[in-house]
């Protein structure tokens, strides 16, 4: 089971999901506002330096054995046990080794849990970062816990990260559970689902919807899972000229395990959702071809499962089997394509897009995870459109570049010529999120994203080379995003009808949005479809490609865009393209007849001669002086 505890014990009380506010945590006192009891949440995470306002633990006051942290469930509650951490910090060391706990109605007075007639004295933790469960032998039903630390690191301090396990009393007049309460109406799967469960469930859904479902995988992980992939589209199995491709992608961190569980409750909706003739769900299967990969690192995902939701820390099973951190084991790209810009090479030497693997990448030596490999070849193959990542810990979308340009600096604004498109993209996903945009909603850990409207740029938050978003810009047509999807990574399954209900409505807009912006088909005077064509919009740094029918997609924000075509071998062709502000892309197909050179070579060719190599004698005469 999930929780490395019995399922039948009480769930997590929310201090790391939030469910639990600030006005419910009190300590007896604290070193400074930043350490505060609001800060003792399970896996809270401090900033890179001990900071004022943000740090990683509650810490008391003074370091003696009448210290405490205190938790008002606000109604009477069965608590069952209690998981503890150290301190969340870089530079210090700080946890408690021992503690007792006490419970009561009135916050007055208390009674301390006992074995027998003597207090019970729980084994706290022996570094910052692991958690360390405690159950109580029996159920302790009151209003008010405390936990009460009696020792501590000899070097440290009294400082600590807390959850409580309770389950509430049944009281149907209590103001603020009713206020708290989200249901589900979503007939779902609400539940974590194992490498087995999940291949089950995939084959489920494909029963029940096998004409708009195919499952396949991509690649295997280092361990010899294989990566498997749900298509839902009207024709599965093939790319139909003039529609879109999508993929929602989770899992590549494999503790982040909120985003794998929301691909398998989606892919669960739209199938019951198109059964049930939805017009909303049946437009997007007709016109889409969606692809959901719930779990990019199934090796640390067993990882994670193995010691469950609490007990997990903040990075156990993050990296692949061979410890790679696959979101960000992809070439990197921006400098490669920062240095060609410096040197004035683009569009000479090299061109804003479709930027090539260097050759290191490729060889067998180089420290490359083989599921990022997978993707790879899966982004290469596909001629996605957009994208969406889901990670988890935080509560923001970011959008491309993830690399700072300025060499040596950790965080700066780094957009991409798309600016103005991922903002949007990004926007339309954080704002339609029950909590993103919420300017009230507290923060995860250090940093206010609500303010931000619940987006930033990557690189502004944190540089990070070689992100699957910047590779995927650069070297496909496709604009890949990361939603982060919520503060715990791990949540209980307990949550999880909640978390859906968070990010559905999210979910569904993002995808809407490959529906934005310009499509169409560039052919030749024959009819044909050109494939690799150059799709260029004036004023915008960064061309895209069309797919291998002639087809292509380019997202746009509302505006009027000069277009134009280029293909090798055939003369430009340009015309101005308007976006409007319904959902819909506007048709934009182009015509484009062969250049006066090109059809020279081809007669040549046919003739069994020589092409003729540039500078050219008038071409007429040679070849009459030829016959």
């Amino acid at each position: 089971n999930t929780l490395g505890f019995v399922p039948s014990e009480c769930p997590p009380m929310g201090l790391e999901t939030l469910k639990i506010d600030d006005f419910q945590l009190h300590a007896s006192t604290m070193r400074r506002y930043g350490l505060g009891a609001h800060r003792g949440r399970l896996n809270i995470q401090a900033g890179l330096y001990d900071d004022d306002l943000y740090d990683g633990a509650w810490c008391a006051g003074r370091n003696d054995p009448l210290q405490w942290l205190e938790v008002d469930a606000r109604r009477l509650t069965k608590f069952t046990g209690v998981i503890t951490q150290g301190r969340s910090s870089l530079w210090s060391s700080d946890w408690v080794t021992s503690y007792k706990v006490l419970v009561s109605n009135d916050s007055h007075t208390w009674v301390t849990l006992k074995n027998g007639s003597q207090d019970l004295i729980f084994i706290g933790n022996k570094e910052k970062e692991i958690p360390v469960l405690n159950m109580f032998p029996v159920a302790a039903v009151a209003r008010y816990i405390r936990v009460n630390p009696r020792s501590w690191f000899n070097r440290g301090s009294i400082c600590m990260r807390v959850e409580i396990l309770g389950c509430p009393m049944p009281d149907s007049q209590n103001y603020y559970h009713r206020r708290n309460e989200i249901t589900t109406t979503d007939n779902l799967d609400f539940k974590h689902h194992s490498y087995k469960e999940m291949r089950h469930l995939m084959k489920v859904v494909n029963e029940m919807c096998p004409n708009i479902t195919r499952i396949y995988n991509i690649g295997k992980s280092h361990s010899g899972q294989k990566l498997y992939a749900i298509e839902i589209s009207d024709n599965p199995g093939e790319h139909e000229p003039g529609e879109p491709e999508f993929r929602y992608t989770a899992g590549s961190h494999g503790n982040e395990v909120l985003g794998r569980e929301l691909l398998l409750l989606l892919m669960q909706f739209m199938c019951q959702e198109y059964l049930s003739g939805s017009p909303r769900i049946r437009h997007l299967v007709h016109e889409t071809r969606i692809h959901l990969l719930p779990s990019v690192n199934p090796d640390g995902y067993d990882k994670a499962l193995e010691v469950g939701s609490e007990l997990s820390g903040w990075s156990l099973g993050r990296w692949s089997q061979d410890g790679v951190d696959i979101h960000h084991n992809f070439p990197d790209l921006n400098s490669i394509l920062w240095e060609a810009e410096t040197k004035k090479w683009i569009p000479r030497k090299m061109l804003n897009h479709h930027v090539p693997i260097p050759e290191w990448y490729q060889s067998k030596n180089s420290t490359v995870a083989s599921e990022t490999r997978a993707l790879v070849s899966w982004m290469e193959k596909i001629p996605f459109v957009l994208g969406g990542n889901l990670q988890g810990g935080e509560l923001v979308v970011t959008f491309p570049y993830d690399r700072t340009r300025s060499q040596g600096v950790s965080r700066e604004q780094t957009p991409t010529p798309d600016d103005h498109v991922f903002r949007w993209l990004a926007f339309s996903y954080a704002s339609t999120h029950r909590l993103m945009t919420d300017a009230r909603r507290r923060v995860c850990h250090t940093e206010d994203f609500a303010k931000e409207d619940g987006t930033i740029n990557g690189a502004s938050w944190h540089t990070a080379a070689g992100s699957m978003n910047d590779f995927s810009y650069l070297h496909t047509n496709c604009f890949e995003l990361s939603m982060y999807v919520g503060c715990d990574k791990f949540p209980h399954e307990s949550e999880l009808a909640e978390e859906w209900e968070n990010n559905r409505e999210s979910l569904l807009v993002f995808m809407e949005q490959v529906h934005r912006g310009i499509k169409g088909i560039v052919w030749d005077m024959q009819g044909r479809g050109i494939a690799n064509a150059t799709i260029q919009v004036e004023g915008i740094g960064h061309d895209i490609r069309t797919a291998a029918d002639g087809d292509y997609w380019r997202l746009l924000n509302p505006g009027e865009y000069s277009i134009t075509v280029r293909a090798e071998g055939y003369s430009a062709s340009s015309k101005v393209c308007e976006v409007g502000y319904d959902i819909g892309a506007t048709r934009c197909d182009f015509t484009v007849s062969r250049t006066n050179l090109s059809r020279i070579k081809e007669i040549m060719e046919r003739y069994n001669k020589q092409p003729i190599r540039q500078p050219l004698r008038p071409p007429v005469r040679q070849l009459q002086a030829r016959r």
